[in-house]
């Protein structure tokens, strides 16, 4: 499979988890609201929803799978069935290394939930006693989560490395489905008594996850075994590798870690829920498309580089970027200009009020200023780790997350909750640059002839899409009224419609024709890193 079909693959499925996400949100707003309840919720999540992006969508995967893929080469040149036999060995042996690490860390951080939660809140200054002992108690249940997920993220990168994108990709599914259902048949009479049943789904989804990948392995014929932990050299080249790519692909996350710290602190009550719910927008962009393109150039790009065929190694990454310019443009411009009727429409209602959506629609367009360079950043960066180098991206993600805490505390004064969107969106577009220059600088990329000439239509056609959006948000919002099925077929009409818009620009600024898009949906390049075609 290509890389558009293999993109398209893990983005429906992820479209599918994240409608399911916005549905759970929407129940969410309805029954826990964007008070103490839903504020402790989303601070005792935030360290395992952390962890869970660091490893199933960040670090480990970056760092094994290239290793697995080496060692299915190494080994399939030996001899026919010779690369899987090494490859699920190396696997085993994480496994075994990973496994008691993860019990042993998960324990240590329930026990600490209490200095762990005042460490990010310092103590909820506005919600005294109640706020800070119901979110260290909501910290307890969640945490299992994170040895569960990370556990899910070893087993999603072998099946990656076989093709099998669709198994991993549909797993996130699992959380909202559990959420959904807490929210629907097991909620509690108050929103405290809520928010607990959502920690109890989030940690039972975790198990339903592991059970769903344990399976697929099977079916695919990768069955690992647990033995004394043993650090040999593959293994510690793992460990050497994966704690700084941790850092460098977690710097979205840890910027939002900080962002949402520094709103319990100094913000009004609410402010952490309305970065939240503008976060969960402003991702779904990097879910569908960032992590996407990401996640199927990365197998690719290190059979291209392990067989030093630097050409096509550039035009993968290249043609990544043209993909991840082509949606993530005009999400961006959709997020800013209609985030106002979006947010009316997906939150306001029950305990989510007006004054809610206004607070969440000025951040999520503060956010999404940066949708493009959230995207690029997870379309680059495997340029580094197919090359098994995550010192580098570590280091400039280490930048971007000064240039994040400076701007924090610059425009969280006079701006309040928006200066952390702006702060967010303005940090990584640094980590873009400085990612771009140090490859460029290296030899590792530079643009085509191809991804210069059809960047420029793409951005034109993403801002004409942006002048009809803004002559119907008026429209759109004197339509959307309060009924739940009248909101969707509103919101849906306004995104057909921005979408007809944007194709249609497409077309007419020449950055793509009709045909061209169809070759690429069908293209099935040479296996093993040959090089792909060129147009």
């Amino acid at each position: 499979m290509g890389l558009v079909r293999n993109t398209m693959t893990i983005g429906g499925l992820t479209l599918v988890s994240r409608v399911l996400g916005l549905v759970r949100d929407m129940l969410m707003a309805r029954y826990v609201g964007a008070g103490l309840a839903s504020d402790a919720f989303l601070i005792a999540w935030r360290l395992p929803n952390l962890f869970r992006a660091l490893f199933a969508e960040g670090a480990f995967a970056a760092v094994f799978v290239p290793m697995f893929n080496c060692k299915l080469t190494e080994g399939d040149a030996e001899g026919e069935g010779r690369g899987l036999m090494l490859a699920r060995a190396f696997a085993s042996q994480v496994l075994s290394v990973l496994f008691p690490f993860l019990v042993v860390f998960t324990v240590v951080m329930m026990l600490a939930a209490g200095p762990v939660v005042w460490a990010m809140t310092g103590g909820f200054p506005d919600g005294g006693e109640e706020k800070f002992e119901l979110a260290r108690r909501l910290t307890i249940i969640t945490f299992p989560y994170l040895g569960l997920i990370s556990l899910v993220s070893l087993l999603g990168g072998i099946l990656n490395s076989l093709n099998r994108f669709w198994v991993n990709a549909a797993a996130p599914i699992l959380l909202n489905i559990c959420m959904i259902v807490a929210l629907l048949f097991f909620r509690g009479d108050t929103a405290l008594d809520t928010a607990v049943t959502q920690a109890i789904a989030v940690t039972i989804s975790g198990v339903l996850q592991l059970l769903w990948l344990i399976w697929a392995c099977r079916k695919a014929g990768v069955s690992l075994k647990l033995s004394l932990p043993r650090l040999s050299p593959d293994v510690k080249m793992m460990l050497a590798l994966i704690a700084p790519a941790a850092i460098g692909q977690g710097a979205i996350q840890f910027n939002l870690l900080v962002s949402t710290s520094l709103a319990a602190r100094f913000l009004p009550e609410g402010s952490v829920s309305w970065i939240y719910y503008a976060d969960r927008l402003n991702q779904l962009p990097l879910g569908l498309i960032g992590i996407a393109i990401g996640t199927a150039i990365l197998p690719a790009l290190s059979r291209q580089i392990a067989g030093s065929d630097r050409q096509a190694a550039s035009d993968t990454q290249n043609r990544a970027i043209e993909l991840a310019l082509l949606f993530a443009l005009p999400a961006a411009v959709a997020l800013i200009v209609a985030a106002g009727p979006i947010i009316h429409g997906v939150f306001e209602h029950g305990e989510f009020t007006r004054r809610d959506t206004a607070g969440t629609a000025a951040v999520l367009a503060a956010f999404s200023l940066g949708v493009p360079a959230y995207v690029l950043i997870k379309v680059l960066t495997p340029g580094f780790y197919a090359r098994n180098d995550t010192k580098t991206p570590l280091r400039l993600a280490l930048w971007s997350m000064l240039v994040n805490l400076i701007g924090n505390l610059v425009l969280i004064w006079p701006l309040q909750h928006v200066g952390v969107g702006i702060a967010t969106a303005l940090s990584a577009w640094v980590n873009v640059l400085l990612l771009w220059i140090v490859l460029r600088r290296r030899g590792h990329i530079a643009a085509d002839t191809r991804l210069r000439a059809k960047a420029w239509r793409i951005v034109a056609a993403a801002t004409a899409m942006g002048i009809a959006l803004w002559f119907g948000n008026e429209l759109t919002e004197g339509l959307l009224g309060d009924g739940l099925w009248r909101r969707v077929a509103v919101l849906s009409a306004l995104c057909a419609a921005g979408g007809g818009v944007y194709a249609l620009a497409i077309f007419l600024f020449g950055a793509y024709r009709p045909a061209e898009l169809k070759s690429l949906i069908r293209r099935r390049p040479a296996a093993n890193g040959d090089p792909a075609p060129t147009e």
